[in-house]
């Protein structure tokens, strides 16, 4: 029963943007085949499918490549995030000294730098992890760094108090406070890594949807553009439903207090009820 109706409320939930998606493909669809639009300059929806599924083969050949970088440059990221937030917080002098260096790494344009990384490090998968490195992993540190000084000094002296160390304070209390913060940075930085692997394999590389793009581009098909487009998104939203997931997982107890605001605020009596 509760499955049922914690299903029920996802549906819910998720109704209003289906609904909005749809309104947008009929008016895409409405204006590509009503407009005098030719395909070759903005194709109609039905026709961006039709050619991703006669040309799934070589989209799932492309897509491949695609997710082993952001996998594996995402993976990279999160280690670093996580190693360098703790010694940001071990020895808060290195904040001063990093944090002016990070900021600096984002504001490099990745137009600009993804070149320069290709022909450093060759054609083959480490360019593609370290641009996907580059781009996720600072939400996710400046994150942790904002959790972990959000914990609540009571704790800490509590711990103390009982004999703790500063290891054993950071895994017991700084480390779980930080992770709501965490996730926040978690769900940013995971809609940026499919993005930061199409943007390496644009610079270089033998196969991916960053290549299957350009490819499509040059032999002017924006359908097939679009079908690989499409792909990125999917690919992009799966990523993001894994991280909420996790997050669901990790920490049930912000689900409890979820559903129990949700009922309460259902059972509250609206102003119209109230004498």
């Amino acid at each position: 029963m509760r499955g049922r109706s914690a299903f029920t409320t996802a549906c819910a939930k998720a109704a209003p943007a289906a609904l909005a998606f749809a309104l947008l493909l009929i008016a895409w669809e409405l204006y590509a085949r009503l407009g005098g639009i030719a395909p070759t300059v903005l194709p109609a929806p039905s026709r961006v499918l039709q050619q991703a599924w006669e040309n799934r083969a070589a989209l799932a050949q492309n897509t491949a490549p695609t997710i082993r970088a952001t996998l594996a440059g995402f993976a990279c990221s999160l280690l670093a995030a996580f190693i360098l937030s703790a010694l940001v917080d071990f020895r808060p002098r290195l904040r001063r000294a990093l944090f002016p260096l990070l900021i600096a790494s984002q504001t490099l344009p990745l137009v600009a730098i993804a070149p320069l990384v290709v022909l450093w490090f060759g054609f083959g998968l480490l360019p593609k992890i370290l641009l996907v490195a580059l781009v996720t992993f600072f939400p996710m540190m400046v994150a942790l760094v904002e959790g972990y000084t959000a914990t609540s000094t009571e704790i800490g002296q509590m711990l103390a108090a009982m004999g703790a160390g500063r290891w054993r304070i950071f895994w017991l209390a700084r480390l779980p406070s930080a992770l709501p913060y965490f996730f926040a940075g978690l769900r940013i930085s995971i809609t940026y890594a499919v993005v930061g692997a199409i943007f390496a394999e644009y610079a270089g590389a033998a196969k991916g949807l960053g290549i299957y793009m350009l490819g499509a581009k040059n032999n002017f098909r924006p359908d097939l553009v679009l079908a690989a487009v499409g792909v990125s998104s999917v690919l992009t939203l799966v990523l993001f439903g894994l991280a909420v997931l996790v997050q669901r997982l990790a920490m049930p107890w912000e689900n409890a207090r979820s559903e129990r605001a949700g009922r309460e605020g259902r059972s509250e009596p609206s102003n119209e009820d109230r004498p």
